[in-house]
């Protein structure tokens, strides 16, 4: 068992490091790999060290998960949904605890932390459902002649997760793979790899058996034996359009399954009727929650005819945003220069920053990376800025004469994570919803993300593989069917099925 997270506050504090976790034990690398840092990026330096695994270390949890399988298959599911009630009570009595560190591996502020926690929390009480959810249909299709669907586990899954959602997107993957009676490998993000290690210690609490949960920590080596590995029957990933295509590309060409999440570039449709104080707040939440980094954030701004009304009010309530203390940094040096990039490249170009976060420096101390709310106005499509996705809290707006041209820049965009609109018209919601090509749309929300049992899911390069990663979708990812038609008596009539 690792040690608990000591810090109550945002004060610098180092933690145990990141190892492997394999048939129930922590391990380091079988072979000499190289140790990463693990930065704590509101003071930009290591608050811990992670293990740099290799195929080898994946090979070892797979063995080990293999052979916990063997006996977790022949769990009940309601038993195995058991060990889910009793995470589900880890969690809320050391939510605080678990806050904190997902606050100083990710950087986020410590209230959006704890929303990171109970939204996983709210995944795990859906694992909790599913024994009601998941009972095998089964149906007299003819006399004497009965067919009936169960769900099957598929061996050992591994799922490999992002850096902005250290807990939360693991989550997403375990209740269901776990009550599926699946074993299950996590490879989180080599940036945030200190949550893992709380969760697989709550697991084990929890009373799951050793080597059904295991962690390998690592890189891209890593991923890549995870897409290999001839045991390891399905994986989920989220993180970036790049390597979410290539993951899926790899996982499927050896004929197994992959759900694979990837970037957005996200469009919020303002209109002119839209309610002015509602859409201010919800457009500034959008684009400056969590520093801009999650693949739900709002990014570009389509303003429809007049609405500097609205735009002026968006960037009050931004500008009054405080660094450090409402607004987490980026993760690294790398992507704070990435995203200042990105603003000076619109600039030259044209555009016109209204709002400058370029500088920012967090109430209370030095150090670290950091960008305060950023708004650029009448952006154009040729500029990076409008087009791709910038992962910080930056707001590109982009001036359009009517709706028909949001609708045709909105579709043009290859991703299909998230689409919303503001409007007190229902005729403008539906127009826009039922036109714009994403997966999760919002109607004077910003961010619109299915609460369970809903799944999460977008469309086009926002989602490689079929279905919703949560939800009921996601249980059926994590199992197959198994159809099995049955006679036990001799019926007095002949059908085909005699």
């Amino acid at each position: 068992m690792t040690t608990t997270f000591p810090a109550t506050n945002y004060d610098f504090t180092t933690f145990t490091p990141a190892r492997n976790l394999i048939g129930g034990e922590w391990r380091d690398p079988s072979s000499s790999h190289a140790k990463q840092e693990v930065i704590n990026p509101r003071f930009g330096k290591a608050m811990s060290t992670v293990a740099m695994s290799g195929a080898d270390d994946v090979d070892a949890a797979v063995r080990a998960g293999s052979a916990a399988f063997a006996g977790w298959r022949d769990w009940p599911i309601r038993e195995r949904a058991q060990v889910l009630y009793r995470l589900r009570e880890l969690l809320i009595r050391n939510i605080d605890e678990l806050s904190w560190l997902i606050s100083h591996e990710n950087g986020k502020v410590f209230g959006e932390a704890k929303a990171e926690v109970e939204k996983g929390i709210e995944c795990v009480d859906y694992g909790c459902s599913l024994p009601n959810l998941a009972a095998g249909n089964q149906l007299e299709v003819s006399r004497g002649v009965a067919c009936e669907v169960v769900y099957e586990p598929l061996g050992v899954v591994a799922g490999i997760t992002p850096f902005n959602f250290p807990l939360m997107v693991p989550l997403w993957m375990l209740p269901q793979a776990l009550v599926g009676g699946n074993a299950f490998i996590l490879k989180p993000s080599e940036r945030v790899p200190l949550s893992s290690l709380r969760l697989a210690d709550m697991l084990a609490e929890a009373g799951l058996p050793k080597g059904v949960f295991g962690v390998v920590q690592g890189g891209r080596e890593v991923v890549e034996a995870i897409c290999d590995h001839p045991r390891i029957m399905a994986v989920g990933f989220v993180g970036s359009t790049k390597v979410a295509r290539a993951v899926y590309a790899r996982t499927s060409s050896h004929g197994r399954r992959a759900l694979c999440l990837g970037g957005a570039k996200n469009h919020l449709v303002v209109v002119p009727d839209a309610d002015v104080e509602l859409t201010s707040e919800n457009v500034t939440a959008s684009f400056t929650g969590c520093a801009g980094q999650r693949c739900m954030a709002a990014s570009v701004l389509l303003a429809v005819g007049k609405v500097d009304h609205i735009l002026d009010r968006v960037k009050e309530r931004a500008a009054k945003i405080t660094p450090g203390k409402d607004l987490g940094p980026v993760t690294t040096d790398a992507a704070l220069k990435r995203i200042t990039g990105y603003i000076d490249d619109a600039e030259r170009r044209g555009a016109k920053v209204v709002l400058d976060g370029r500088g920012a420096k967090a109430s209370g101390g030095d150090g670290g990376y950091w960008v305060g709310p950023t708004i650029i106005d009448h952006c154009t499509l040729d500029m990076p800025a409008a087009t791709e996705e910038i992962f910080g809290p930056v707001l590109s707006v982009v001036r359009v004469e009517s709706l028909e041209k949001a609708l045709e820049i909105e579709n043009a965009n290859p991703y299909g994570n998230a689409s919303s609109v503001y409007t007190s018209s229902g005729d403008v919601a539906r127009r826009v919803i039922g036109r714009v090509e994403a997966g999760m749309c919002g109607v004077n929300i910003g961010v619109p993300v299915p609460r369970e049992p809903f799944g999460f899911g977008g469309w086009n390069d926002s989602c490689f593989g079929h279905g919703n990663i949560t939800g009921w979708d996601g249980y059926r990812f994590w199992t197959r069917q198994r159809k099995i038609t049955s006679k036990w008596a001799q019926q007095k009539d002949q059908t085909w099925m005699s």
